[in-house]
């Protein structure tokens, strides 16, 4: 049995985007060597409220929309990915992270009680 409502649903998407911000960031850093490497990113933010109008809507969670990171500057040899940046990246999104699974327990703790205060 599956116990969804339209709010884990939302923080499911969050978490999502948490974990797509997430890979981004590690190719990024993957590639710090890679001569000719742009930085790539999200808008979280644009991302997330896509993602709640999606929730809202009924409709299936899409791709997220990658672009190349503006105003970086670049090495002699081309590549433009700052370690300092991307370690920022990825601190943000463990954080975004770990709030959304704190979220989604406390949700389903809340359905449960729901379910459980009809037996006392």
């Amino acid at each position: 049995m599956q116990v969804e409502s339209q709010l884990s649903d939302q923080i499911a998407r969050y978490l999502d985007l948490a974990v797509s911000e997430t890979k981004l960031t590690a190719a990024n850093m993957a590639n710090i060597d890679t001569p000719g490497y742009k930085a790539v990113g999200m808008d979280f933010e644009a991302e997330m409220r896509e993602a709640m109008t999606g929730v809202e809507k009924g409709r299936a969670a899409r791709p997220v929309h990658i672009k190349a990171v503006d105003g970086l500057i670049a090495r002699p040899d081309g590549n433009n990915v700052s370690m300092d940046r991307e370690g920022l990246n990825l601190a943000e999104a463990q954080l975004r992270f770990r709030t959304g699974v704190a979220l989604l327990r406390q949700e389903y703790q809340r359905i449960l009680d729901a379910i459980h205060s009809d037996s006392k």
